[in-house]
């Protein structure tokens, strides 16, 4: 089922075209960061507004952008872009192996209007961030088993159930197009910078110690 044409808008489908000119040679494009506006609006769902070649090249941008950041996940409204898509990837390693976050491959996907539901009330709660507040993180509790539902870039339909880190990915980069940052529901007084993480509390990814140290509830 591909995207109606009919809903092609050639005012936003130049300013996209014009964005990703902007990227250049290195097809890169500036992560917006907390205080842009973009980041607190609810996106518009995508219904074909781009052209298919816009689409593609679009997303070959942002897929390049997370990457290179790095990141797992990149929403539009993380370019300044308020429509409702976003792409997520992100690889297990070989020091991920029995990590208690659940780290698992999850292949290169494109999210459109994407939506979730958790499928068991078991939550976990682990550091998490965000390339829109890029230096810092902080312990964020979510939904462990989700039923994510989104369409892909041909418009097709489709439902997984998810579980793990691949289930907190695909929140995280969801919530970024109703206008929610993690740092809206997570334990504030775990908030750390990137070295502080490091330094004090990578050997304690649960983070049980951290919340014992840091006075906050897991």
């Amino acid at each position: 089922m591909a995207f109606d044409k009919a809903n092609k808008n050639k005012h936003l489908d130049k300013a996209v075209r014009e964005m990703i000119a902007q990227a250049g040679k290195d097809g890169i494009l500036p992560i917006t960061q907390m205080g842009e506006p973009v980041l607190r609006q609810q996106t518009e769902e995508y219904v074909g507004q781009l052209d298919e070649r816009t689409l593609k090249n679009l997303i070959k941008v942002m897929r390049k952008t997370m990457l290179e950041a790095p990141g797992v996940g990149l929403a539009g409204p993380q370019i300044g872009l308020g429509l409702a898509l976003a792409v997520v990837e992100d690889h297990k390693r070989d020091d991920d192996e029995g990590d208690p976050r659940e780290i698992q491959d999850f292949p290169f996907h494109v999210i459109i209007n994407p939506s979730y539901k958790p499928t068991s009330d078991a939550t976990a709660s682990y550091y998490e961030g965000c390339l829109s507040f890029s230096g810092y993180q902080a312990v964020r509790k979510r939904w462990l088993d989700i039923e994510a539902t989104w369409q892909d870039e041909q418009g097709e339909r489709h439902t997984e159930n998810l579980h793990g880190w691949p289930a907190r990915i695909f929140q995280h980069e969801t919530d970024h197009l109703s206008g929610e940052v993690y740092i809206d529901k997570a334990q504030i007084r775990s908030l750390t910078d990137d070295e502080n993480l490091v330094y004090y509390w990578c050997d304690d990814p649960v983070p049980t110690e951290a919340a014992k140290v840091l006075g906050f509830e897991l």
